[in-house]
C-alpha cells in the first residue's frame, strides 16, 4: 500500500497530496523501472552498477528550473569521470525528454521518463498526485548500492546545491 502524505510540500498557498515514502542515507538504493525514447524500460540502478550516481528528480524538464538544473549538471557531467553517472528524472513524455536534450545540447546527462508507472517517484516518495509530477529532490547512489546522499527540496522552485552534491558524489567515490 502507498503511503499517503498531506503535509510535507505546498502547491501554492495549499498542501499537495504526496505518495511514498522518503527515502533514507545507508539505506539500499530501491530499483525502479523507467523508460526512454521509443518507450524502451531502464533500470538506472542496475545499468550503472559498480558506479556513483546521481539521481535528480524534476517535476518536468519544460520549466525554467528543471531546465537550468538540467543543464548545470549536464555541465558538470562533462567534467566528471566515467564512475559517475548522473539522471535526470521526470514525468515528461520521452519523446518530449529528447527534443528537450537536443535542443538545449544536453548529451552527458541520462534522461529517463517515470511517466508510465510513477515507478521511480512511488519508491523514492516523490509523486505529487495533484499534478502527477516529481518532487524535486537529489539522491547519490554509491558503488555499493546504498545511498549516500539525499536531499528533498523544501520549495519546488529551489535548485539544489550543485556544489554540495557534485562534492558529495566525488566523496562516495572514495
Amino acid at each position: 500500500m502507498t503511503t499517503v502524505r498531506t503535509d510535507v510540500i505546498k502547491l501554492g498557498e495549499n498542501f499537495a497530496t504526496l505518495l511514498g515514502d522518503d527515502v533514507r542515507v545507508g539505506q539500499d538504493a530501491p530499483e525502479f523501472t523507467s523508460v526512454v525514447p521509443g518507450w524502451k524500460p531502464v533500470n538506472p540502478i542496475q545499468e550503472s552498477k559498480g558506479k556513483v550516481i546521481i539521481l535528480s528528480a524534476v517535476p518536468s524538464l519544460d520549466t525554467d528550473v528543471c531546465d537550468r538544473e538540467t543543464r548545470r549538471f549536464n555541465e558538470e557531467a562533462a567534467k566528471l569521470g566515467d564512475d559517475i553517472i548522473i539522471y535526470t528524472i521526470s514525468t515528461d513524455f520521452p519523446m518530449a525528454q529528447k527534443r528537450w536534450c537536443g535542443a538545449a545540447g544536453v548529451d552527458k546527462v541520462k534522461v529517463v521518463s517515470d511517466v508510465l508507472e510513477t515507478d521511480f517517484g512511488l519508491k523514492y516518495g516523490l509523486v505529487i498526485k495533484e499534478r502527477r509530477y516529481l518532487r524535486r529532490s537529489v539522491f547519490i547512489v554509491g558503488r555499493d548500492g546504498k545511498l549516500t546522499y539525499v536531499n528533498y527540496l523544501p520549495v519546488l522552485s529551489q535548485e539544489p546545491n550543485y556544489e554540495e552534491v557534485i562534492n558529495a558524489a566525488k566523496e562516495a567515490l572514495k
